[in-house]
């Protein structure tokens, strides 16, 4: 696990320079560094910098930036491919000299050629050139668990695992993207291939970039949509079987991620997913397995007594930290520092905290991420099943209000809420993304208009019909692992880890273990109103249903609570309508009045403030890293 950032240029770079900007990424890999320049052919000069978190080979050998023998391939990479010594045991003609994936990595493009990424398992960013032909290829793993970003400009490409090596590279301007912002402030993170800064871009999950004599290509090396429909083609019809290769494969990853040569660990909240994870985790090893959970002071967000339960039952050896509101509150101030470009999933704060308290004893910890979105767990996927029934009769009722005499009398805005939000659900890209009331509204409205040439994105993905799946529930998971499960999930996950040089592995992230969830039929997923029933079941088999079947908590942090008490000020002072019009971003009129009047009301109170808090704090954490990054400018 590192952190590993680079440029083609024509432009001359110091080494000195490279190195500053791989400094800023300490924390990623604080264990060792590597920075090199290479000079091409036609006026090319290349520059390839990382920084280490050891994991696998302690030893010099893993050091990187890594060559082939003959000098001709050159790598930086972050990740982990877990397949690497079934992959070895194919190349018995290459010399290895190092005992780590890296090594792998060279010896793989050697004998297959860039295909090769095809053959990995496990997550990575990969920055790789070779000499013979020019070419420089960026690669990111299949459903985006490691981060990796590149600003393209003039033939020119610089690339990071975050942006601060970007915002560092000489020259760099950061001029922020408009286009983004309404998104941001409505989903709360900025999705692929999308950045905060224009002509700053992620490379998106299960894509190879090419970059040859100053131009870009892009392909997908394994598109999500297709793999799905490749598997619903092979369904595994019998349920047991469905179960039994699900474990097997389950087994599997979990085995392979327990291999490391620094002391592993597991998340363990108690839920379904973190705790199946690390059952087989202790079935697995030969010692007790250590797990980690946060518990609140606030009983109605505490989960550490279920997750203790756990714990005990399958014999983990268990360690816990009970928190209070102030220890979360103190972190508030450091999220624009690890998560920078802006993001306000506020669930990063436990997570955090979490990984501080395991990096106190582990440098690997395994995770129970993915199983929500691709075994249909959220309870968004309950709503969605009950809207496409009721589908038609909103159409019905959106169609009687649009009639002249009803539409003049605004009926369908004076309509109860759920019957309005099922009405308006008009557009068909965006069938499973309704509710949130007003909120696209005033998402929109909070910024400032576009100049002429530009237009903003739509605050919703408007996608859908390109997954080719009629039923929404289905649909809406496939957009969740398209969408929320990189953009959100796995960057909070890698930013909290990374914060404290803690490694993060997802067995349920697999690539066998994804596959293998597309050739099991929905109904096993999704049965008489039960989410995730065939994980469950499997959970079974390990914890008594007892201690585990109980309503899904999750965490939450108290933004209304914070917004209109310790954090104020500071609010008031980012919304004013003076500080507004100088930063020239947002519509300063409606955001100072919009946050003016959330002030005044709180979520509590009538309809023109009520339920904001979480624009309010979408709002907050961008302007927090504007003052970094912007005003502040910590670089």
């Amino acid at each position: 696990m590192c952190g590993i950032c680079g440029y083609i240029s024509r432009k001359n770079i110091t080494l000195e320079q490279l190195k500053a900007m791989n400094d800023t990424m300490y924390h990623r890999g604080p264990d060792d560094s590597g920075e090199e320049i290479y000079e091409m052919r036609g006026g090319w000069q290349i520059g390839f910098a990382q920084r280490r978190l050891s994991i696998m080979d302690l030893s010099v050998l893993g050091h990187q930036p890594m060559h082939s023998p003959d000098d001709r391939i050159r790598v930086v990479y972050n990740g982990e491919i877990y397949n690497f010594h079934e992959l070895r045991e194919e190349m018995a003609d290459y010399s290895f000299r190092s005992d780590c994936d890296t090594e792998v990595i060279i010896a793989a493009y050697l004998k297959w050629g860039i295909q090769c990424i095809e053959r990995f398992n496990g997550m990575f960013a990969i920055a790789l050139y070779d000499a013979q032909t020019g070419e420089i290829y960026l690669v990111r793993d299949r459903i985006g668990k490691k981060p990796l970003y590149y600003w393209y400009e003039d033939e020119n490409l610089v690339f990071a695992s975050e942006l601060k090596p970007i915002m560092k590279y000489p020259g760099f301007n950061g001029e922020i993207d408009g286009r983004v912002l309404s998104r941001y402030l409505f989903q709360q993170y900025i999705n692929a291939p999308d950045s905060i800064y224009k002509r700053v871009y992620k490379v998106e999950p299960g894509a190879v970039l090419r970059f040859h004599q100053g131009k870009i290509h892009i392909r997908k090396y394994w598109d999500l949509k297709e793999v799905y429909h490749r598997a619903q083609a092979d369904l595994i019809e019998d349920y047991e079987e469905a179960k039994r290769q699900l474990k097997a494969r389950l087994t599997e990853s979990v085995r392979m991620r327990m291999i490391a040569d620094v002391p592993l660990g597991s998340f363990l909240s108690g839920g379904y997913d973190s705790s199946l994870v690390t059952a087989i985790a202790q079935e697995c090893s030969e010692s007790p397995v250590k797990t980690f959970s946060i518990g609140f002071n606030e009983e109605k967000y505490n989960e550490a007594k279920y997750a203790r339960a756990v714990a005990d039952h399958l014999g983990t050896d268990h360690t816990e930290l009970y928190i209070g509101e102030k220890e979360m509150f103190d972190l508030v101030e450091s999220i624009p520092h690890y998560y920078d470009e802006p993001f306000a999933d506020s669930s990063e704060i436990a997570t955090m905290m979490v990984s501080r308290l395991a990096r106190e004893y582990v440098t690997v910890a395994l995770s129970g991420d993915g199983g929500d979105e691709f075994f249909c767990g959220y309870n968004v996927y309950d709503n969605v099943k009950r809207a496409q029934r009721l589908d038609m009769l909103g159409g019905m009722v959106h169609g009687l209000c649009a009639l002249p005499g009803l539409k003049q009398m605004h009926v369908e805005s004076r309509l109860p809420f759920r019957v309005r939000v099922i009405a308006g659900n008009r557009e068909k890209e965006s069938k499973t993304q309704f509710g949130a009331g007003n909120y696209p509204i005033r998402a929109k409205a909070m910024v400032k208009a576009m100049p002429p040439g530009e237009e903003a994105l739509p605050v919703h993905y408007l996608a859908e019909s390109e997954y080719g799946v009629k039923d929404w529930q289905i649909r809406r998971m496939l957009l969740d692992m398209d969408t929320y499960l990189p953009g959100d999930i796995l960057c909070k996950v890698d930013r909290a880890s990374m914060k404290y040089s803690l490694e993060s592995r997802c067995p349920i992230l697999d690539k066998e273990v994804m596959e293998c969830s597309f050739r099991i039929p929905h109904k096993y997923k999704y049965a008489a109103g039960s989410k995730k029933y065939i994980l469950k079941e499997l959970a079974y088999d390990y914890i008594p249903k007892e201690l585990l079947e109980r309503p899904k908590v999750g965490f939450g942090v108290p933004l209304d609570m914070w917004l209109r008490g310790p954090l104020k000020e500071q609010l008031l002072d980012y919304s004013s309508y003076d500080y507004l019009k100088r930063q020239n971003i947002f519509d300063a009129e409606y955001v100072s009045g919009m946050i003016g009047q959330y002030i005044k009301t709180g979520d509590a109170g009538p309809a023109t403030g009520a339920n904001y808090s979480k624009l309010a704090w979408s709002f907050f954490v961008f302007q927090q890293w504007y003052r970094v990054y912007t005003v502040g400018n910590p670089l």
